[in-house]
Parts: C-alpha cells; structure tokens; sequence
C-alpha cells in the first residue's frame, strides 16, 4: 500500500489550485494525505482524492511565521514520522524553495520526495524540476509562467503521476450534502430564490481586494441593472459585508462555512471578487469569474483557472509584480479605478456567454 503525501502550505486558494495535481496522485497511490497550512484547512477538505489532511504551520511559508525552535522541529518530524509516508510532491510556487520542506521530510524519513527547486538540493530531493524562463537558460523544465494550477501538475506527473484519462485537469471541490442544505437554508433564509450574483468583498491580502466604497458601488450598480446580488464575507468580514451590501444587496457575511460559501457560489449566475480564495473556490464550482485582480501577482499564473472569467483592474499599474500585500500607491488605482459600471458590464457579458 502506497500512502503519498501532497505538500502545499498555503491558503486556501493555494490549496484549491493544487487540487488536479491531487487528483494525479490520488489516481496512482492507495492513500493520498495533504499535508497543508492552517490557513488551507478549510479547502483541503474539500479536495476529490484526499483521504486525510494533516496541518503544519510552516515558519518559512506562513504568512505570519512562527518562531522555528529546535523543540518546534523535532516535535514536527516525529508527527510526520508518525503518518508512515511512503513519498512525498511538495508543491511550492515559483518564489518559494521546497529544500526547508524537503529537510523536514528527510528527517521524517520520507524515502521519496519530489519537488521543484532552482536551488542545487543535494540528496533533499529524489527527483528535481528546474524552474525558470526557457529563453534564458536551455535546462529549464518547468516555466514560471505557468497558472499555478498547472505548474503543480507538472510537479506531480514528475514523480510519477499524470492525470487519468478523462480527468479536464480543472479544479473541483466536493461539496457534501450538509454544506448543501446549509447554503439553501441561508439563502431561503434571506428570501434569496432564483437567479443572482455573488460579490465577495474581502481578500486575505488587503492589496487585492477592491476598496469597500466601490464594492457598495458595484452592489448597488448590479442592483440596479436588474440583479439580486448576494454579498459573501468570513466571520472576521461581516463589518466589510454590511457596509458593502448596504439596503442594495443581501449580507451573508459570516454566515457560510467554507462548503456552504461553495454552494452559494455555485448557485451563482456570476461572481465578482478579488484575488484570493473564493475566486478560485467560485473557479472549482464551475462558475464565472469577474476578477478584480490587482497586479501584485502575475495573472498569467494566479487568475481563476479553468473558467470563462474576465480580468478588471490595471495590469500594468506600478505596484505590478510586487508582491505586496498592502497597496505601495495611494489610492489603490490598480482596482479603484473599476467602477460599478465596469463590474455591470462584466457580468453581463459573462452571463451571455462571451
């Protein structure tokens, strides 16, 4: 019996974009457990092909680290020791090393890892994928542009494992019926019936989310073309959520576990929201995307994969490529620049099918 572990320490966007790499390993092993960040819990639990998830708050991933302590470490290794892997895929995006991760795993004694990894890793690893722009260097394997989604494929079927036949590599979540019945109720609960329009307001990163003021704009111009628009938000986001649906739209802010906001959104005829975790969670139900997405990130490799979605915001702003997680420029043009109008507009052309 083959047990793999899939390693992705991120949020839960992250973990959702690893999801067909997931789907790859579970195909070829008897046991897939992903082994993921806090912030990605919620997302991995909802993957088709995990068996079990174990959580690891990485010092050298986490957005906000912990210390790393010697006690921390070894108490680490002796749990991952104690889950009796066989392999492990670490899945990292282009600006992270696995070769950390990789350690941990050796010291766990995980006979088998694969990774990829610009950086010369000696016996971290048991198969490597080089990164990089093929224009500049002829080794490359594994290009940086591509959508994440895909790059974390690549890394799987490295180790061995390609997607089975039949299988559109697109992201998908299994959405139980439990969560079903709560979206229904929540829904039914605000007189929510028929057709309608997601907008989530909030982002994990405060660069990526579109300012509240023109989130109100957005409800209330969707609104007033004709749709109910339902405004989603976490627990902490129910302040933002009241302020941005306002008297125009229905607040669901912090009503909606992580498996019933699937199930909201897939109810959804359209949904407008930034770069973060529901955008790819709207992604894996199958159902357009208006992205606000602010360039701090490469669209080519963090937009909504495998559905019709249109991009709204400046590309080529001059926070672009940055990385930063609170705006660089006053004002936020890269997304405040987006007007209701603009969001109206995008909808309309997804919902025709354009």
């Amino acid at each position: 019996m083959s047990r793999v572990l899939v390693v992705r320490l991120d949020s839960d966007g992250d973990v959702l974009l690893a999801g067909p790499a997931v789907r790859a390993v579970a195909a070829g092993a008897d046991e897939v457990i992903a082994v993921v960040g806090p912030r990605g819990r919620q997302a991995a639990g909802l993957l088709p092909g995990v068996d079990a998830v174990a959580v690891w708050r990485c010092a050298w991933v986490d957005a906000e680290p912990p210390p790393v302590t010697r006690e921390d470490t070894a108490a680490l290794v002796d749990a991952l020791a104690a889950l009796h892997a066989d392999e492990a895929v670490v899945l990292t995006s282009f600006h992270q090393s696995p070769l950390p991760t990789a350690l941990v795993l050796r010291l766990a004694g995980v006979p088998r890892i694969t990774a990829a990894s610009v950086d010369y890793p000696g016996s971290l690893l048991d198969v490597r994928l080089r990164p990089g722009d093929p224009a500049l260097d002829a080794t490359v394997d594994l290009p940086d542009d591509l959508p994440e989604a895909e790059r974390a494929l690549e890394i799987a079927e490295r180790a061995g494992y390609p997607l089975p036949s039949g299988d559109d590599g697109r992201l998908a979540v299994t959405v139980d019926a439990d969560a079903r019945r709560d979206a229904a109720d929540v829904l039914a609960a605000h007189d929510v019936t028929g057709d309608y329009v997601v907008l989530h307001p909030g982002a994990s990163v405060p660069a990526r989310a579109w300012s509240p003021h023109r989130a109100a704009e957005g409800v209330a111009a969707l609104a007033e073309a004709g749709h109910r628009v339902v405004v989603t938000g976490a627990p902490g986001e129910v302040a933002l959520t009241a302020e941005v649906a306002g008297r125009a739209g229905v607040d669901l802010g912090g009503r909606t576990r992580f498996g019933a906001l699937a199930a909201v959104l897939a109810g959804a005829r359209a949904v407008v929201v930034g770069n973060t975790g529901p955008a790819h969670l709207a992604a894996a139900v199958g159902v357009p995307v208006v992205s606000l997405f602010a360039p701090v990130v490469p669209p080519e490799r963090w937009a909504p994969h495998g559905v019709r979605r249109i991009l709204l915001g400046d590309q080529g702003a001059p926070c672009r490529g940055t990385r930063a997680r609170n705006c660089p420029v006053p004002g936020h043009p890269c997304l405040d620049t987006v007007r209701g109008v603009d969001v109206v507009d995008a909808v309309a052309r997804l919902i025709n099918g354009e």
